[in-house]
């Protein structure tokens, strides 16, 4: 509300300014140049209030920024009566306030998403009975019960015999954890399989998914801002025009050569060219697929030393696939996959429909199955094509076919196994893992050439899970079994080293995006919890995106920092010539009108960015 409020205000100075001006022109062109220098002094005043309002409002915040250059030239202009050139200064500054202020305008929405998830009621036992109660309603001892694909709404304890959760948004593991009886349930976990009951142990406010939500808010909070790229340059700026300006002043006792200097000195170079750069920039990003929420994030993404990688869909694709099939009794792969997929359309559980989809992938005709029963947490049974199949886990399968376990093939780190049975013969194993993204060890090697230092993986998962998936690849570092609030330590602490930037999908990694000196969610399927409290937002499913946002920022800002460059040094060439009587200060209005469009264009070069041959 406030943001739009005060781009309401910027562009409504942006239009008094225009509209004194023009007035102010054409009365002039009509020989009423005393109207005209009012019309002139009319559009400048609102602009010059609004801008002292701001000066004193850094100056007691600690900052002082180029604002001050833009103010005594509009005021001294006025003052000596050079309406005129006031006038066109009030213009260029406004518009160049505009312009900052869109390039910043993608600011942070509140965490509604992240709120949503959780649900607003619940169902709760009373005696032989259920009840809808609120959220708020729920007391520590309550049954609850939780049916199939709903969500946790606090923490408890599982009273049924088993229960099958996706704890992806806590954890950032993809596979589903069987929970047994007397088992912790973690609030925002989801129920992947069967209805279940548990007994809440503690109220709403107080479970593990209300506070993810208070460390993002809280990371959030404590992130500190970063200066403007331009108000680096102020004081130096500043110190450099005062002097030029009094000399020429105290040397030919002329005020209207120190307005001319003013005039010239009228940051607008640095004022429109960084956000044109930073804005071009913006929008190049997004035609690769990157969404960046804001000319401040594009300029830290450029300085970046350390990046945090989540792993379960960040690093990996985040959904199970099939690593092998292990074939008995003589059945092929796709007989194997075949079966075992045509009776996986009866079940819900995403391991089951994994299966479903690879074989869909290998182009495999499915069966409609019948007579099917699902165990939950354990397989199911039914019939495909006249033949009793049975899926599930070993245990589960070969406790039904009564075969031995030393048939079972050794898994790899991370892997899960699912046994397929056909006729009361096992049939053979299909194992499942969350394997990483193609390419990523080129890429990682890519994005450190960008000028990122250290690569860390912070992850929710076991530590042999974490190296088995990530053998091979150059970390510098690997910390495993982490919460969010430990993901978030962990940033804070690797700040020593420089920038950071945190790159995750899910609702555990949203505390550690937010504390992030540059936040990245993988938005493509990431939750939407992490693309809020993200500064950045892959919107493809692709991690090579990360890279081209870099150069992009990388570039962008190159850009911008030329663009300053030679429009202050232009500026200041205007700045002696004017002190030396060579400029008016409409002149040197003008003259810095020439300068702007010049550096303007230049920072229109970001608009024409590529990153390489997959760049489009």
């Amino acid at each position: 509300m406030e943001q739009a409020a005060g781009d309401r205000i910027k562009i409504g100075l942006l239009g008094i300014a225009l509209a004194g001006l023009a007035a102010g022109l054409a009365f002039s062109a009509a020989g009423q140049d005393q109207i005209a220098a009012y019309l002139w002094a009319a559009g400048v005043l609102p602009v010059l209030v609004a801008l002292v309002i701001e000066i004193v409002g850094g100056v007691f915040g600690g900052e002082v920024g180029l604002d001050v250059v833009a103010a005594l030239s509009m005021s001294a202009a006025v003052i000596f009566g050079q309406e005129l050139a006031a006038a066109v200064v009030a213009v260029m500054y406004s518009g160049g306030t505009f312009l900052e202020s869109f390039a910043e305008g993608r600011a942070r929405r509140e965490m509604h998403a992240l709120l949503s998830r959780v649900p607003r009621n619940a169902t709760r036992r009373r005696g032989d009975g259920l009840e809808e109660i609120a959220l708020d309603d729920i007391l520590p001892g309550d049954v609850l019960l939780v049916r199939q694909g709903d969500v946790a709404p606090v923490d408890g304890v599982l009273l049924s015999g088993q229960a099958v959760l996706d704890t992806s948004t806590l954890t950032g593991e993809s596979l589903p954890v069987r929970l047994s009886a007397g088992e912790d349930v973690l609030s925002g976990s989801t129920n992947a399989g069967e209805a279940f009951d548990f007994r809440a142990a503690r109220r709403a406010a107080d479970s593990t998914y209300a506070g993810i939500v208070r460390l993002v808010e809280a990371a959030q909070k404590s992130k500190a801002p970063m200066a403007r790229l331009a108000d680096r340059w102020s004081l130096g700026f500043l110190l450099v025009t005062v002097l030029i300006a009094v000399a020429a002043w105290w040397f030919t006792a002329d005020p209207i050569r120190a307005v001319a200097v003013l005039v010239v000195a009228t940051p607008c170079p640095l004022i429109l060219a960084v956000p044109v750069a930073l804005v071009a920039g913006l929008s190049r990003a997004a035609h690769f697929g990157v969404l960046i929420k804001g000319a401040r994030p594009l300029e830290a993404l450029a300085r970046m030393r350390t990046l945090v990688l989540d792993k379960t869909g960040t690093l990996t694709d985040g959904r199970p696939q099939i690593v092998s099939i292990v074939c008995h009794n003589g059945f092929a792969e796709d007989e194997v996959l075949g079966l075992a997929a045509s009776l996986d359309q009866a079940s819900k559980h995403p391991v089951a429909q994994a299966i479903v989809e690879a074989a869909k992938a290998r182009g495999l005709g499915l069966t409609i199955p019948e007579q099917t029963r699902e165990t939950p947490g354990e397989g199911v049974e039914g019939e495909v094509s006249g033949r009793q199949i049975i899926v599930g886990g070993d245990g589960f399968v070969l406790g039904k076919l009564g075969g031995a376990g030393d048939a079972i093939p050794l898994l790899p780190a991370g892997s899960i196994i699912v046994a397929v049975g056909v006729d009361k013969a096992l049939a053979g194993f299909i194992v499942m893992a969350d394997p990483l993204r193609s390419g990523i060890a080129d890429l990682l090697g890519a994005i450190r050439k960008e000028g990122v230092e250290r690569i860390l993986l912070a992850t929710g998962d076991r530590r042999d899970v974490a190296e088995g998936v990530t053998s091979g690849l150059a970390l510098d570092g690997l910390r495993a079994g982490l919460t969010p609030d430990q993901k978030v330590l962990l940033v804070l602490t690797e700040r020593k080293n420089g920038p950071v930037m945190m790159v995750g999908d899910g609702v555990n990694d949203a505390p550690a995006l937010a504390a992030a000196d540059v936040g990245v969610a993988m938005g493509a399927r990431g939750a939407a919890a992490s693309a809020e409290a993200a500064d950045v937002v892959l919107l493809v499913d692709e991690l090579d995106r990360l890279l081209q946002g870099i150069i992009v920022a990388r570039k962008s800002r190159r850009i911008a920092y030329e663009s300053v460059v030679a429009g202050i040094g232009l500026s200041v060439a205007g700045m002696i010539a004017a002190a030396f009587g060579y400029l008016t200060p409409v002149e040197g209005a003008i003259l810095q009108e020439v300068i702007d469009v010049a550096v303007i264009l230049n920072a229109l070069r970001a608009l024409r960015i590529t990153t390489g041959p997959r760049a489009e």
